[in-house]
């Protein structure tokens, strides 16, 4: 029997779903993370994966410097903690992280198919192997 195609909404939504869980277990110790912005620590499905830049950039929605774990009430009620957000990428990564991030969330691009697909099962099996 032959499977389904998802639709491409459907592979967006399946990709932001299992990236989030990657984002907010990469750094989990026996299920606690701390909040990239305000160290505020929790299990990790109670925290968010937030975006430094905005998802609705597809050119950095699912980049892993750009997206970091974050508590609700910095990634929602605090709207990111942008400077914050910068100011640790740039203290974590190197001097102008924020910056090159800003530049490539401005790049257009259209990722294929094929390629959401390719990126659901490396973020599944690396979910898969940290769980």
């Amino acid at each position: 029997m032959k499977r389904k195609k998802l639709s491409r909404g459907k592979l967006v939504k399946k990709l932001d779903a299992i990236f989030s869980r990657y984002i907010r277990l990469r750094h989990a110790t026996n299920e606690i993370v701390e909040c990239f912005t305000c160290g505020k620590k929790d299990n990790w499905k109670k925290l968010q994966c937030g975006h430094f830049q905005s998802r609705r950039f597809y050119s950095t929605r699912w980049d892993e410097t750009n997206c970091q774990v974050q508590c609700k009430s910095c990634n929602i009620y605090k709207e990111g903690e942008q400077f914050k957000f910068g100011t640790n990428l740039n203290k974590q990564f190197g001097k102008k992280t924020s910056e090159r991030l800003e530049v490539k969330a401005r790049e257009i691009v259209k990722i294929p198919t094929y390629e959401l697909e390719d990126m659901i099962k490396k973020y599944q099996e690396l979910v898969k192997d940290l769980e």
